[in-house]
Formats: C-alpha cells, structure tokens, sequence
C-alpha cells in the first residue's frame, strides 16, 4: 500500500503537522489503485493542500453560511453519506486517512446527490488544526476509531486527553462530540478525558445503543455497526458538549 503522508514531528508556528503527496512522489504510484482516483476525482474530494486552504473559511468553499459538521474517519461511507443526505442544510466534511475510503464515501455521496453540501479530504485524523481554526466545528463525529488495545500501543489512539484539549479549541462553544464504538477502550478515554476537562461535560452514554438508543436521538447505522449486531455484541456512545468560557 502507498505510504500515508508526512507529519512533522515539531512543526513550527503555522506550519502544517500532516502533508500528503501527489502520486507523482510516491516510490511506486500504482501500488495502491486509489491514489490516483482520489488525486484526480475533483469535488466533494479535496486535495489536502486544497482543504488546508480552507482553514478559517470553509464556509467560502461550500458558499454558504451553514454549521460545519466533521466526521473524522469516514470509513466506507455510509454514515457521513447519509447524514449529509439528510441534513442538506448544515455543512460537511469528511476527514480519512484511507484512500480507498475516500473514493467509496465520495461515490455514496453522488449517488446520494450530497455532494453540494459535503467535502471529504485524505488527511490525518491527529492533525485537525491544519484543517479547522479554533471555533469553527460545530459538530464532530467518531465512529468506530481503532482501540488500539494492546497498552504498548495506546499513543496511537484517537481519544485522549491531547485529542480533548485540541478539540476544545476547534469546537464551538455548545458543539457536541459524538462518538460510536464498539469498543470500551474507547469510551472510557473519551469519558476520562471529558471529565477531566474544564471545558466539556458528558451529556449521555449508552452501553448498547440497538437496545437504549443513542443519548441524541438520531442515529444510521454505520457498516462496523451493522456486524455487532448480527452477532449480538454491544455498541456504545458517548455525547459530549463543549461548554462555553
């Protein structure tokens, strides 16, 4: 598979942690078919140097005033499709690190006719703040991030207390945080996270959404979703809100 991108261990002030590549750069282009794809598609996929681009003034590149809603790892699509699908009047984007993924959400949402209201870029889940100025998601939703659950690995998860305290500075004030999982790992580095944060309080945890519902409502059910349940096994939520001040 073609290598990921660059991130930049100590990047200086206003420079970029993540920084992907045309094809072009890549050792072996071919090796994965969807880079190319992606690196060709146009709208909803954009170049992460173009989404960068964006930083600040997404709302010029979707042409309108709306709330930004993010979903960040995007997987196959089928959430992020049908919720922007559903919800023509906010603005999305879509963030994931995968190639093909990309491709296959951008293909839903064509199919959906979303693709007015919604942008997806290849990037760096862990890099948001090249993305988003402080305040300016209204919404974010994870699904199904990688646990990571072997301890040697856990720097490599999502959650945590350095994801908290960047989101805390993108997030609007009142901007929830939603989170599906399939696995406790991740609630409980959500939740310990969000308690110990002066800036967010916990609004709602299930611990088995296909019997409880989510704390907020509205639900589609994603693809990881859909196999627990066929084999009986729990999905969790969490809904957190940024507070103001």
């Amino acid at each position: 598979m073609a290598r990921r991108g660059k991130r930049t261990k100590d990047p200086k002030p206003g420079e970029r942690v993540w920084q992907d590549k045309p094809p072009d750069a890549y050792d072996l282009p071919d090796l994965n078919p969807y880079l190319k794809v992606c690196w060709d598609y146009g709208r909803p996929i954009l170049r992460s140097d173009d989404a960068a681009a964006c930083r600040g003034r997404w709302a010029q590149e979707f042409g309108r005033g709306a709330p930004l809603h993010v979903e960040v790892g995007v997987g196959n699509g089928f959430f992020f499709a049908g919720m922007a699908e559903q919800h023509p009047d906010r603005n999305w984007l879509g963030v994931e690190i995968r190639f093909k993924r990309v491709w296959l959400t951008a293909r839903k949402l064509r199919a959906a006719g979303a693709e007015a209201q919604a942008r997806l870029v290849r990037y760096d889940g862990g890099a948001l703040p090249d993305l988003f100025a402080p305040g300016e998601i209204d919404a974010l939703y994870i699904n199904h991030p990688d646990p990571w659950p072997r301890g040697k690995h856990a720097k490599n998860r999502l959650l945590g207390p350095e994801f908290m305290d960047t989101c805390a500075v993108l997030l609007a004030g009142g901007a929830q945080l939603r989170l599906k999982t399939d696995h406790r790992i991740n609630v409980d580095a959500l939740v310990e996270a969000a308690e110990a944060h002066p800036s967010y309080r916990v609004l709602g945890l299930s611990e088995d959404i296909r019997a409880e519902g989510t704390p907020w409502g509205e639900d589609i059910v994603t693809n990881y979703q859909r196999k627990f349940y066929e084999r009986g096994e729990p999905v969790f939520a969490v809904q957190v809100e940024r507070v103001d001040g």
